[in-house]
């Protein structure tokens, strides 16, 4: 284990209004701090540190953890771990813990400013505004009460998208590997087979992890079960939905909008340059170039990956991370990943 005299620590991808808080949270311990992603470039800062700390697009694929001969811990500052290579990380006895909950509101509530985004046209309406124009030709939106929200992936951010949809006397469907029918009770909700979910519903969001059973989830032939001018929120991962299906249903007009927070190869969008690089594959080329396509798309609303992106929610994942590499230092990892 970790050496109790000064242990080092490498953080990567954190914004300067971070550090000052996450070093007081981890006191004694020799904190590293850097505003870049860790990379096999980038990974020199770390060389000698027994934990890092990532954030999402830090891709930790095992030729950057070749690069790290004293790692045994990685703390991602998230809930999802589908950047870390676990596989990796078993055989060469690394410890991953992540941050299990920290927005679930935050993102639930993200959800909402999607979804009205979309129902009421207010992207609409304000790019409209903004070049003088107050007509109200297309801008007839649609209420939620009464409406049918389809939830999938009732974990901690899907409850909680659940009791907003509630408050909004929203009827609710839900799908889930794993039902819990006491609190659908205490919540009324229903669950129901996955494709009954999107045939039924006037608004489908996505609340699942990303693994290979999630990987396009939604594909061509389950977005062709949506209900007629229905809409598609995506604030999970952007591979849980075929970026080729979900243009061809918009196409088709069998969905009338998607609000999207993820996109497939969206850290190719992002970073353009990196569109250069050698080594980047096919198929994450045509997902970022499908990305572009979206982008242009009036029925479409999309965000940066900011869900999460409150201040209080950062806080929470701040202080859950420094409680994670303090476990780990002393011995008692705790949210761990099963590798």
């Amino acid at each position: 284990m970790v050496s109790p005299n000064r242990p080092v620590v490498a953080c990567f991808e954190l914004d300067a209004w971070e550090e000052p808080h996450l070093r007081r949270r981890l006191g004694d311990i020799d904190v590293r701090i850097s505003s870049e992603e860790l990379t096999e470039g980038t990974a020199d800062l770390a060389r000698d540190a027994a934990a890092v700390s990532v954030f999402i697009h830090s891709q930790l694929d095992g030729a950057v953890l070749a690069r790290l001969p004293a790692l045994r811990f990685i703390a991602t500052r998230s809930t999802g771990y589908d950047h870390i290579d676990l596989e990796a990380c078993r055989e060469r006895g690394v410890v991953v813990s992540n941050v299990p909950t920290y927005g679930e509101n935050t993102v639930a509530e993200h959800t909402f400013g999607l979804i009205l985004s979309l129902s009421r046209k207010i992207h609409h309406a304000y790019t409209r505004t903004s070049h003088g124009d107050f007509s109200l030709d297309g801008l007839r939106g649609f209420d939620l009460k009464g409406r049918t929200l389809g939830v999938v992936g009732t974990g901690h951010i899907g409850l909680h998208v659940i009791r907003i949809g509630r408050g909004f006397e929203m009827e609710v469907l839900a799908h889930d590997v794993r039902e819990q029918p006491l609190l659908a009770e205490v919540l009324g909700f229903t669950y129901v087979a996955l494709d009954t979910l999107l045939e039924r519903s006037d608004i489908v969001s996505l609340h699942v992890p990303y693994m290979p059973k999630t990987h396009h989830l939604l594909d061509r032939d389950r977005l062709g079960r949506m209900k007629a001018g229905s809409l598609m929120i995506n604030t999970a991962r952007g591979a849980v939905v075929d970026t080729d299906a979900l243009i061809w249903a918009l196409d088709e007009g069998i969905i009338a909008g998607a609000g999207l927070d993820v996109l497939e190869g969206e850290e190719l969008i992002a970073e353009e340059h990196l569109l250069l690089r050698q080594g980047v594959a096919p198929e994450q080329l045509q997902a970022a170039i499908r990305g572009h396509v979206l982008l242009r798309r009036e029925n479409v609303v999309i965000t940066p990956h900011i869900a999460f992106n409150s201040e209080e929610a950062i806080l929470r994942i701040l202080d859950t991370t420094a409680e994670n590499v303090r476990a780990f230092i002393s011995g008692e990892p705790r949210n761990t990943v099963q590798l």
